[in-house]
């Protein structure tokens, strides 16, 4: 495509919302306005297209607050929106600059906050200015930062991201990729647009500003059309991502076992693939990717730990845990009132919650995380019974035995968790609950039977839910 031809810069907007439409079929859609030239010239494009199409418009502005001028881009934008006849929102927020620094903090603020405004409004399709200069930046960033296949992909066309919107069932689209920062330019001049600076643009502490003026216009005058090359190249990563994807995909399947991964399956994958199955199933699980050094080390562990080993490997947003052979993924959860180490005779052991049966369906324990439910039954324990006995929830301290059946033996909590497979962080969240000095039932095992009666009448049993938050 020649960047000196404006006019075709209408043409190829058309075409991008042609397939969107035909892909989305949205009944509105919004685009990202922040006021400077690519989202000016997005926000005219956006209005000619929706008005012959019958489609409602809207646009969205995020204020960072970083800029003096803030106030006035906002302004801008407003204005443009009100001229046009274009629905217009914007949200504040408030940046503070976290441990990737300032840019990343406000790109993620800002998509939210555009993920928010898109449910508000009922949008379910938004458009962003993002066009061929960026998708060169985008690449050149992603082969400096060492990236695999997915960064050196570049951007998509279009796609959902949960993470970035908030919501799984928004898509974000990029109808400008294949149209030139020069192209825009022209068509600004040609068609009289007014825009704003951000004058954070032409700040080299920012990396994509390194690039595009210390870096980017060299490779300009060497290499005519880079960023068309550029592109093309990233489109050919995008197809063998897919293919990795496709493989990743049936690995993973091959070696699920419900919801755990089974090692012996992993480790007859090459590395190679063993790591490409791994990157995949974080991705569908929803959890930040981790770097190649902590997926080595994590594989290394999960297969060099003793076999008894209580293994936990932290990620920022769960714990990664190796029981029987299985890899397990289980969230992060705080602590709760009275956990503790059964075997460890050093730490206090603090009392139970005392309560009352009075005939509740169910009791919500807050301090032990979940809830204890009271469930009718032909066998279990007698109501009148079960109201009258003073009852204690707590969590085990190390010694309790129970009894599941008349026919089973008397065994440690301990010995029954193992019986039944139940994972160490498992066992440690699960209560207990005592009548007087009698142990009535364990989360995870079951009631004891020496109370458990059949009979005339109804009968309660007990059942313990976990929270997960």
């Amino acid at each position: 495509m020649s960047s000196s031809k404006a006019g075709s810069v209408p043409a190829v907007f058309a075409q991008a919302l042609k397939g969107l439409r035909e892909s989305y079929s949205p009944t509105s859609l919004a685009i990202a306005c922040s006021g400077g030239l690519d989202s000016m010239a997005l926000l005219r494009l956006a209005h000619a297209w929706a008005r012959e199409n019958g489609i409602l418009l809207h646009a969205f502005h995020v204020h960072h607050g970083l800029s003096p001028n803030a106030d006035a881009w906002l302004a801008h934008c407003a204005q443009a929106c009100a001229e046009l006849g274009i629905a217009f929102d914007h949200r504040r927020v408030e940046v503070l600059k976290g441990k990737d620094g300032t840019e990343a903090a406000a790109r993620k603020l800002r998509y939210r906050a555009l993920g928010d405004m898109c449910v508000q409004h009922g949008v379910p399709l938004l458009l962003t200015a993002h066009h061929l200069d960026d998708q060169a930046e985008t690449v050149l960033l992603q082969l400096l930062r060492g990236s695999g296949p997915a960064g050196l992909s570049g951007m998509d066309a279009a796609n959902r991201a949960p993470a970035l919107l908030g919501d799984p069932d928004l898509v974000m689209a990029r109808p400008l990729l294949q149209v030139a920062r020069r192209q825009l330019e022209d068509y600004a001049r040609e068609t009289g647009l007014t825009w704003v600076e951000d004058e954070s643009n032409s700040d080299p502490r920012y990396a994509r500003n390194a690039l595009r003026h210390g870096v980017m216009p060299a490779l300009a005058a060497s290499f005519p059309g880079y960023q068309q090359r550029l592109a093309r190249g990233a489109a050919h990563v995008q197809a063998a991502q897919r293919i990795l994807d496709e493989v990743a995909a049936q690995d993973l399947a091959a070696c699920l076992d419900g919801d755990t991964v089974d090692l012996a399956r992993l480790q007859g994958l090459s590395r190679d693939r063993a790591d490409n199955m791994l990157r995949h199933l974080f991705a569908v699980r929803g959890l930040a990717m981790p770097s190649t050094a902590w997926l080595g080390e994590m594989v290394s562990q999960l297969y060099s730990a003793r076999e008894d080993a209580q293994l936990k490997l932290t990620h920022p947003a769960c714990h990664i845990r190796r029981h029987r052979g299985k890899l397990h993924i289980t969230p992060k959860l705080p602590d709760l009132v009275g956990m503790r180490d059964p075997d460890d005779e050093g730490v206090l052991i603090k009392e139970g919650e005392s309560f009352h049966w009075r005939g509740e369906a169910s009791l919500a324990f807050p301090a032990y995380g979940g809830v204890l439910h009271f469930e009718r039954a032909e066998r279990g324990f007698d109501p009148a019974w079960l109201r009258s006995q003073p009852l204690t929830i707590d969590f085990r301290k190390g010694g309790e035995r129970l009894k599941p059946a008349a026919n089973r033996p008397t065994r440690s909590l301990k010995a029954h968790y193992q019986a039944l497979g139940v994972p160490a962080w498992e066992r440690e969240r699960a209560p207990v609950v005592w009548a007087d000095r009698e142990l009535l039932y364990a989360a995870a095992i079951g009631m004891d039977c020496r109370h458990v009666r059949d009979g005339q009448g109804e009968r309660i049993t007990l059942r313990w839910e976990a929270s997960l938050s």
